[in-house]
C-alpha cells in the first residue's frame, strides 16, 4: 500500500480535522461563513501539516464544486490557464474551487493573473501559505479574500488522530498491535505540530515493531530534528529570545549554539526573521551595513534551504554578535510614538511651510520654506517638528565610532553656518 497513512486518513468532515477549533469549532468564523452558504475566496496561512489542504478539499466537497489543486513551487501560469479553460466547459455545474498551495512562490505577475478569474467568478480561489500573507501575497488578492490563520497543533490535537491511525493500520493488516500512551505522546511530540508527519511516523513505526510499538521504534524512524527542542511549546520562544540576547550581549559562541538548536530542529524561518530584526534593533546605526549584509545572508539561506542555509546564517550570526551595538534609532522611534499616543504633534501644529504646497487650510499661509540644498553643506536652521514639540529630542547619538562621526559632522556644519 504505497499511499501514505496520512493521505489514506485525510479527514472528510470538519469534525475530523485536528485542532483549529478557533476557526472550525462551534460558532467559529469559518464554520459560520460556510453554514451561511457564503463561499468566498480565502487565504489560509500557518505551518505545514495543520490542515490547510484538507479543509479546502472539504469545502469544495460540501459546495459540490470540482476541486483542483496546484502547488506554486512547481506550477506555471499555463497550469492556471488550463484550470480556467476547464472551468469554461463546466457551465451549469457548481464551478471549480482552485486550491494553490504555497502561493508566495508565485511572482507578482503570476498572482496578478489570478485576479481576472477571481473577479469574474470563473473560479473560487483558496490559497495557502506558510508565510505571513500580508508580506508575501499581492494586496489586491488579499483585499478580495477572507484570511484565516491555521495554528500550530499541540500534542493533544494530534493524539486522537494517532489513535485512529493505529486502529486503521490494524484493520488494514489484520494485526493487533498496541502502543502505549507514552509512545503515542512521543510520536506527537516528535512531529513538531505536523499531523501528517505524525501519522507517517506512526506507520513506519508500526511496520518496524513487533507486538507493541515502543518509544524506541518511534525514534528509530523519526527525523533527528525532534532532539533539538519542542517547537509546539515555549521552547521555541525561549530559543529565539536566547539567540537575540546572546547577539546583543556580543557572545558569538552562545549565539551560534542557539542558531544550531533552531536549525537542527528544521526551523529555518524563525532565525531568519529574528536576525533581520536584530540587525536593526541591536546593531543599528553603529554599523548600518549590518542590515544589508544580514538581508543578503537570509536571502541566500531561504534560496538554499536546509542544510546549506546554516552557512550564510552562521556568517550573519557571528557578524552581528561581534559588531558594535546601538539601539538609538529604535529608542528614538519609541519616544516619538509615545508622544503621538499622548495626542501630541497634531497636524494643525505642523509649520505651514512643511505642508503640501498646493493646499493650505483656512487662515493658513504658505511660510517661507528654506530649501536646504540652496545653503552651504545643504543645511539651514528652521523648525520641522510641530509647534507643541518643537524642542523635543528623540534621537541621541550613540557612543560608537559611526554615530560619533555623524555627530561630529552635524556639529561642524552647524558651526560653519553660524560663522
Amino acid at each position: 500500500m504505497n499511499t501514505p497513512l496520512a493521505e489514506r486518513m485525510r479527514p472528510q468532515t470538519f469534525d475530523e480535522v485536528c485542532g483549529q477549533k478557533h476557526i472550525l469549532g462551534e460558532n467559529a468564523p469559518l464554520k459560520r461563513l460556510l453554514e451561511a452558504g457564503k463561499l468566498s475566496n480565502m487565504i489560509f496561512y500557518g505551518p505545514s501539516g495543520t490542515g490547510k489542504t484538507t479543509v479546502a478539499g472539504i469545502i469544495a466537497k460540501n459546495a459540490g464544486m470540482e476541486f483542483r489543486r496546484l502547488n506554486a513551487t512547481t506550477a506555471t501560469s499555463a497550469d492556471v490557464r488550463a484550470v480556467i479553460d476547464e472551468s469554461d466547459s463546466l457551465i451549469g455545474a457548481d464551478g471549480i474551487l482552485l486550491y494553490i498551495d504555497e502561493l508566495q512562490y508565485f511572482n507578482r505577475k503570476q498572482q496578478q493573473t489570478l485576479l481576472e478569474y477571481i473577479e469574474d467568478g470563473r473560479i473560487t480561489l483558496i490559497a495557502s501559505t506558510t508565510e505571513n500573507p500580508y508580506f508575501c501575497i499581492y494586496k489586491a488578492i488579499i483585499s478580495r479574500s477572507a484570511v484565516f490563520e491555521f495554528k500550530q497543533l499541540e500534542k493533544g490535537d494530534i493524539l486522537p488522530a494517532l489513535d485512529r491511525g493505529l486502529a486503521r493500520l490494524n484493520d488494514e493488516t489484520g494485526g493487533h498491535k498496541t502502543a502505549s500512551a507514552e509512545t503515542l505522546s512521543e510520536i506527537a511530540f516528535m512531529s513538531g505540530g505536523d499531523v501528517r508527519s505524525a501519522l507517517n511516523s506512526l506507520e513506519l513505526a508500526y511496520y518496524v515493531s513487533r507486538d507493541e510499538i515502543t518509544v524506541s521504534d518511534a525514534r528509530s524512524v523519526s527525523p533527528k530534528g525532534y532532539l533539538a527542542y519542542d517547537r509546539s511549546a515555549d521552547d521555541h520562544y525561549e530559543l529565539v529570545s536566547a539567540l537575540q540576547k546572546s547577539i546583543r550581549g556580543s557572545d558569538e559562541n552562545a549565539a551560534i549554539f542557539y542558531l544550531a538548536k533552531l536549525l537542527e530542529s528544521g526551523d529555518l524561518l524563525s532565525p531568519c526573521r529574528r536576525l533581520l530584526v536584530i540587525a536593526s534593533e541591536d546593531i543599528g546605526l553603529a554599523f548600518p551595513m549590518a542590515a544589508a549584509i544580514t538581508k543578503a545572508c537570509v536571502d541566500s539561506a531561504l534560496q538554499l534551504g536546509l542544510p546549506e542555509a546554516k552557512i550564510p546564517l552562521s556568517e550573519a550570526v557571528v557578524m552581528l554578535a561581534t559588531a558594535p551595538k546601538s539601539n538609538t534609532a529604535y529608542m528614538a522611534y519609541n519616544a516619538a510614538a509615545a508622544d503621538i499616543n499622548k495626542g501630541l504633534g497634531k497636524q494643525k501644529d505642523m509649520p505651514s511651510y512643511l505642508k503640501n504646497n498646493h493646499f493650505f487650510g483656512e487662515g493658513e499661509q504658505k511660510g517661507d520654506y528654506l530649501y536646504p540644498h540652496d545653503f552651504p553643506n545643504s543645511w539651514v536652521e528652521q523648525q520641522y517638528l510641530p509647534n507643541d514639540l518643537k524642542d523635543r529630542i528623540y534621537y541621541r547619538f550613540g557612543q560608537n565610532k559611526t554615530e560619533q562621526a555623524a555627530l561630529d559632522y552635524r556639529n561642524k556644519i552647524r558651526k560653519d553656518r553660524k560663522q
